[in-house]
């Protein structure tokens, strides 16, 4: 299962600087709007301490770590809704991410110009806002001419009501560019509306582009400037996630393959870990996605689901037959393995278990399947 996240912002924010730190892979920048002429794809692997210790003490033949899909959308520009510049083709990529990481610029450079040659990210996030709102709405249009003709249908009549009564009440906020995920619609409501695919019903994620000297206020505990704090503050209003990271420092850091050398260069902004692996960590969470553990003397691998997942499904993500067969699973933490170093001590420790079919997997469980198909 990987984890799908546009990322998106106005043109010259930093979003594919961000991209190939991300991928640890060049791709086309440069200072004028626009660059990215087509949605950049790369699969990157999560960061999990906890596999690499799992690895060492298993030693196994190989080492395979969780994944999460990153696309770089081309930057939006105000009348993208519309179509301007490549904007609905780059909207078709927004409405396809599970998550959308939106950048706003918060540094100065002289030789990269702003856009609108005024730094002013909440002026930057209301630009985007309007244009995913203006997006949804034309979404909406669509959706009610369907559920209008579908009246007409006595068996399709009563979910229809629900759908343009549902569809009443999103609409006065996208017109004054508020988000569908800030109005709490409930579960049902949500799954009427899930074919609509809107934008601003997915989770979003400020991500302030700074520069080295920002980045070395938030490692001593300031704010990262008044540019930063604008963001930070809309975010909290909005009730939204934001973090901050210096996009050329991260993808300066990609290109040094010495990890004392990287080592170093985050001791030199007082950083404890590159801000892409909380970037990650914060967009896979963002979606309730958990990982558990295999371990073996061939691979030792991190896999993917969802934060209430029980004992098969999670087996399915193995293979489709272990969910079909599903008999048990033999469970430990990762903790556990750390605490004792070997199964059999985890075993004598009475920390081993034996689990059904309604076993709600945990974060961080290592699990080994039984089946019989």
């Amino acid at each position: 299962m990987a984890l799908h996240c546009g990322i998106l912002g106005l043109p010259n924010v930093g979003k594919t600087t961000i991209f190939s730190a991300l991928c640890s892979t060049p791709v086309e920048t440069t200072k004028y709007p626009s660059s990215t002429v087509k949605a950049n794809v790369g699969l990157i692997q999560v960061p999990d301490p906890r596999l690499d210790r799992l690895s060492e003490i298993c030693k196994p033949r190989k080492t395979t770590g969780a994944t999460i899909e990153f696309v770089d959308i081309a930057g939006l520009v105000q009348g993208s809704s519309r179509g301007d510049g490549l904007g609905n083709q780059f909207l078709s990529n927004i409405r396809d991410s599970a998550v959308y990481i939106h950048v706003v610029r918060c540094f100065q450079d002289r030789e990269v110009p702003h856009v609108s040659e005024t730094l002013d990210p909440p002026s930057d996030m209301e630009t985007i806002d309007i244009e995913l709102a203006l997006a949804d709405l034309q979404t909406l249009a669509r959706r009610r001419e369907r559920a209008e003709k579908a009246l007409k249908s006595p068996a399709e009549k009563k979910q229809a009501e629900f759908v343009l009564a549902l569809l009443d009440k999103i609409g006065p906020p996208l017109e004054e560019a508020k988000s569908i995920r800030s109005l709490g619609l409930s579960e049902e409501e949500k799954a009427a509306i899930y074919d609509c695919h809107f934008i601003t019903a997915k989770p979003q994620l400020y991500l302030c582009n700074v520069d080295e000297e920002a980045i070395k206020d938030i490692a001593r505990g300031g704010t990262g400037g008044p540019l930063v704090q604008s963001v930070m503050d809309k975010a909290a209003r909005e009730g939204s996630r934001a973090l901050s990271l210096c996009g050329k420092f991260e993808a300066d850091l990609a290109e040094l393959e010495d990890p004392e050398e990287r080592r170093a260069f985050l001791d030199d902004l007082g950083l404890k870990e590159r801000g892409l692996s909380a970037l990650i960590h914060s967009a896979y969470d963002l979606l309730g996605l958990r990982t558990f553990f295999t371990t073996g003397e061939d691979e030792c691998r991190a896999w993917t689901i969802r934060r209430g997942d029980r004992a098969p499904k999670a087996a399915g993500t193995i293979h489709s037959d272990f969910e079909k067969g599903f008999i048990k699973a033999e469970v430990y933490t990762c903790q556990d393995l750390f605490e004792y170093g070997t199964e059999a001590k985890i075993r004598s420790a009475g920390k081993y278990r034996l689990e059904g079919k309604d076993y709600e997997v945990q974060d961080g469980d290592v699990i080994f399947f039984k089946f019989n198909v």
